[in-house]
């Protein structure tokens, strides 16, 4: 079954990232904004849009100094433990990833094999650990081979 984005997730991702979206058409739209750090970064989602010849759903990051973008999301967790929200996308065994902090940062990880996922993280390089463990709170979400 395809992965649908509907008010009840947006409600599930305001409550972890403590913002409110705002929802103009099929774009639902929130700014996250840290006095301490001087960060603000505006969180977009397209539900089910056309992208090429396929839909799907759209995230878009925008900061001051950035722009970032995960096409065919086909899943989320919302961690309000971390107090993050971890976008995910999955295509020929590769997992890419946003994740949204309630702080107003983000992370990205993009073509990351799935496999990185289960692996013992002490034996990774530690520049390949870090998408490892990133990502691996998603690890449910992958389709099933």
């Amino acid at each position: 079954m395809k992965f649908k984005i509907g008010d009840q997730q947006i409600k599930e991702i305001e409550k972890v990232l403590d913002c409110t979206f705002t929802k103009r058409g099929n774009q639902y739209r929130s700014v996250l904004y840290n006095e301490e750090s001087q960060r603000k970064l505006t969180l977009e989602i397209y539900p089910d849009i056309a992208i090429g010849k396929n839909e799907g759903n759209l995230i878009s990051v925008f900061t001051s100094s950035a722009h970032a973008q995960l096409h065919f999301c086909s899943g989320f967790v919302a961690s309000e433990m971390l107090g993050e929200v971890t976008f995910v996308g999955e295509h020929s065994g590769h997992l890419s990833g946003i994740i949204i902090e309630k702080d107003a940062a983000f992370s990205i990880y993009s073509n990351v094999d799935n496999n990185l996922l289960t692996e013992d993280f002490t034996k990774l390089g530690p520049e390949v650990m870090l998408s490892g463990i990133a990502l691996s709170l998603a690890e449910h979400l992958l389709d099933e081979k």
